[in-house]
């Protein structure tokens, strides 16, 4: 009986060594093949990269990716490659066994021309400076000067470049340029069409909804004005100014609605509104 016992317990540890051995071996083979020319990179495809440093961005990461195999790809050293190119957000990595590589740019695109002393540098909407991007098409937001870093810091402008990054689609290109002012809060001025009201940066997509709905209406053709403030109360009116130079208001009367952020005109003005006014 006690030699039948020592005689399991020794071939348990002998299946147990041998166990261990071929997990040995195993991880042996795995880390081996890993890191071999047998299933090392040599097709690598890039897509989803624009703009003037697409080449650039495209032979930096077939490099940093010829260097790994389909096994071990390093995510961390695609991003270094690209560090240098702030328009890159993300990077999007794919393998074809044994030799193929697909990597998907996500870029950061600019939505914005921030404007400082006559000069324009374009912006990303989580406020990323993308240098030597094309500006003439972008909407222009007005800066005291342009950030140090890479990266806006002025909230205000932040809060700006939050505004247009929720702009519907249909509107992007129709915005020439937000700015800020003391009784209007963000200011959106249309191409050929009116001025919208935002107030703070909070509920944009609710203001923009809005917004849209009153543009939507006819009743707010020829508005000069749109006020989304309080996005349940949107409306549409014509503004002091217009009004003066219809005839309809006085340089009083003008001045009168001026220091009421153009609301007072609203009694006397052709105006149309949605969403409970």
């Amino acid at each position: 009986m006690i030699v039948a016992k020592g005689a399991v317990r020794l071939r348990v540890k002998l299946i147990a060594g041998a166990l261990a051995m071929l997990l040995l071996l195993l991880g042996g083979a795995w880390v081996w093949l890993r890191d071999s020319s047998l299933v090392a990179v040599k097709r690598v495809t890039v897509t989803g990269v624009s703009g003037t440093d697409a080449g650039q961005i495209r032979s930096v990461l077939t490099l940093a990716a010829r260097n790994m195999t389909t096994l071990d790809v390093r995510l961390g050293q695609l991003h270094t490659a690209v560090a240098p190119y702030p328009m890159v957000k993300d990077l999007r990595v794919s393998t074809q066994f044994p030799h193929g590589m697909r990597i998907h740019v996500v870029e950061q695109l600019p939505i914005a021309a921030l404007v400082a002393g006559g000069q324009t540098v374009a912006a990303g909407a989580d406020g990323t400076l993308i240098h030597d991007a094309p500006t003439a098409s972008l909407p222009a937001v007005p800066v005291r000067s342009f950030p140090g870093g890479s990266r806006v810091t002025d909230q205000t402008a932040l809060d700006a470049l939050a505004l247009l990054g929720a702009t519907p689609g249909w509107l992007e290109a129709k915005i020439t340029q937000v700015t800020t002012s003391a009784p209007h809060g963000l200011v959106v001025q249309l191409r050929s069409g009116p001025v919208i009201y935002f107030g703070t940066a909070s509920l944009l997509h609710a203001k923009w909804v809005a917004a849209t709905a009153v543009l939507a209406t006819p009743t707010s053709a020829g508005a000069t004005y749109i006020d989304v403030t309080d996005p349940a109360r949107p409306a549409a009116g014509v503004g002091p100014q217009a009004l003066t130079a219809a005839g309809l208001a006085t340089t009083a009367s003008q001045t009168s609605a001026g220091s009421a952020g153009g609301q007072a005109a609203s009694s006397s003005q052709a105006s149309a509104s949605t969403g409970g006014t």
